[in-house]
């Protein structure tokens, strides 16, 4: 199975997906509709069965009473009950019988059908109650007894018991039928019903399944699409088949993928030339700025014979020529990032003596202090290195003062160096902004001299070692810069294009 095919296999099973969410709904949709359908059918049937059966017993048993019970003697003995009961259950449809009659005035006498199927006690107290109750004669009642029926159930089993009295002093019968077999026949409907409930369930599932997969294909594609176009691959189209919602979607995103590519390329297009114009200028400076220089320092030595009123401007020339020549330097450098062209040059070096170097080759050995010991050996590009100790320890001679302490340190396979200043420290609405491009604005310290690309250049070249730099304020005072570089940047190097320029030279190989 594809990763493909997995990651839409995964969402299709998360609760929240589309495709789950419908075939939940046409399942639960499905389900209430087989479920009422069924019910009212079994309802339905339940009533059609049990009212067809009930009347059946009870029509039947009045026209028995009426033609068996009706002809008994006024006072009839036990064999003549029993007689008649036996007749009559004789001739019904499956039903028991109790006649109850009396032989003189309150000494009742019974006949059975079955003593064993339905006796006295089998009739409930409210029926016997009901079919022993005179009514008034109206005229809408033009009887004084009437046939009285009730379900009931003996021993789990279902039962339909009657009574009825004959008109004008004649016996009191009972029936008793089982509606054993009629529960049984619902029963069996019952589980007809839910099977086909069941089948209608799964049935609603697979239709929600092929219903979802022909509609969510096309919106699947698309989200493959827009997730290929948000990795960069602008080239990305989808086929549109069709007239329907779709299919307009898929020309939309086809037309945003078009104009987002030429709007990608036109723009990488103008940051090409920009970039290129960027390091052609300061490729084009540096010759006149080298020539410049040098009559700068030739005048500079003899600031102290020149006119007391030319040397000030002397100076001034010579400091300011300094200031354009590291600022040439230093967009070179951003444009190599830019470019991708930034490469490390790898060597195994002391740290404590890297930075003993870096410190002694700009004269700040009496500004700086240094805390570290010798034999903390780590794979690194020494001239970044340089780049970012320069820069790190020059910022905080600008703005905080001498000393600065320098500390260096091994955290696991991290190497650390931590440099401090005793300066006013950093506005904390400044802290987000002190490794931007130019931003030089500060509400503490006086303005600076600088480019402001020194802390942006030297946090590229520990990004590109694969190291981070922050900076903070010390409770004490001062800020805290603190550079984070792994101890071997071996892997890092390893990523890097074969055929790259290196990283210190430039097109005609000045360095």
């Amino acid at each position: 199975m594809t990763e493909t095919a997995k990651r839409s296999l995964r969402a299709g099973l998360r609760w929240t997906s589309l495709r789950m969410r419908l075939v939940v709904v046409f399942a639960l949709v499905a389900l209430v509709a087989a479920v009422s359908a069924s019910g009212i059918a079994y309802w339905l049937n339940r009533e059609a069965v049990l009212t067809r059966t009930q009347d059946t017993a009870l029509d039947d048993f009045r026209r028995q009473m009426q033609d068996t019970a009706a002809g008994l003697p006024a006072r009839p003995t036990k064999d003549d009950l029993q007689r008649a009961a036996g007749e009559i259950a004789t001739n019904s449809p499956g039903y028991s019988v109790l006649l109850e009659a009396e032989r003189e005035r309150g000494k009742p006498i019974v006949g059975y059908s079955d003593l064993d199927t339905l006796t006295r006690a089998d009739v409930p107290e409210s029926l016997q109650e009901q079919v022993a109750r005179k009514q008034p004669l109206t005229s809408s009642n033009e009887h004084e007894y009437h046939l009285f029926w009730q379900r009931t159930s003996i021993a789990g089993t279902p039962y339909l018991v009657a009574g009825t009295r004959i008109i004008g002093g004649g016996p009191t019968g009972y029936m008793l039928k089982s509606l054993d077999q009629e529960r049984q026949d619902l029963n069996s409907l019952a589980w007809s019903l839910g099977i086909a409930t069941a089948l209608a369930l799964v049935g609603s599932a697979l239709l929600a399944q092929a219903a979802a997969t022909t509609v969510l294909r096309p919106v699947q594609r698309l989200g493959d699409a827009a997730r290929k176009l948000g990795e960069g691959k602008l080239d990305t189209r989808l086929v549109v088949s069709g007239t329907d919602e779709l299919a307009d979607l898929s020309r939309t995103f086809n037309r945003t993928a078009s104009s987002l590519e030429k709007k990608v390329a036109d723009m990488s297009a103008r940051e090409e030339a920009s970039r290129r114009f960027v390091a052609d200028m300061s490729h084009e400076l540096r010759t006149p700025l080298t020539a410049i220089t040098a009559v700068a320092e030739v005048l500079e030595d003899e600031a102290d014979t020149l006119d007391p009123m030319i040397a000030p401007a002397v100076h001034l020339v010579v400091s300011e020529t300094r200031r354009l020549n590291d600022l040439v330097e230093n967009l070179m450098e951003v444009t190599r990032f830019d470019a991708g062209t930034a490469r490390l040059v790898l060597d195994t070096v002391d740290v404590a003596d890297q930075v003993t170097a870096c410190i002694d080759a700009r004269a700040w050995l009496d500004a700086v202090d240094l805390d570290a010991e010798r034999g903390m050996m780590v794979r690194l590009d020494p001239r970044r290195l340089d780049v970012i100790l320069a820069n790190l320890i020059g910022n905080a001679l600008k703005h905080g003062g001498s000393p600065v302490g320098v500390r260096v340190r091994t955290e696991g396979e991290e190497l650390v160096i931590e440099v401090r200043d005793h300066g006013p420290g950093i506005p904390e609405e400044v802290l987000p902004h002190v490794f931007d491009r130019f931003y030089k604005a500060s509400a503490s310290r006086p303005r600076s001299e600088g480019s402001g690309l020194g802390l942006s250049i030297a946090m590229e070249n520990a990004h590109i070692h694969g190291g981070d730099i922050t900076a903070a304020n010390s409770p004490d005072g001062g800020a805290v810069f603190e550079l984070r570089l792994p101890r071997d940047a071996e892997k890092i190097a390893h990523h890097d294009e074969p055929g790259a320029q290196a990283p210190d030279e430039d097109e005609d190989g000045a360095t």
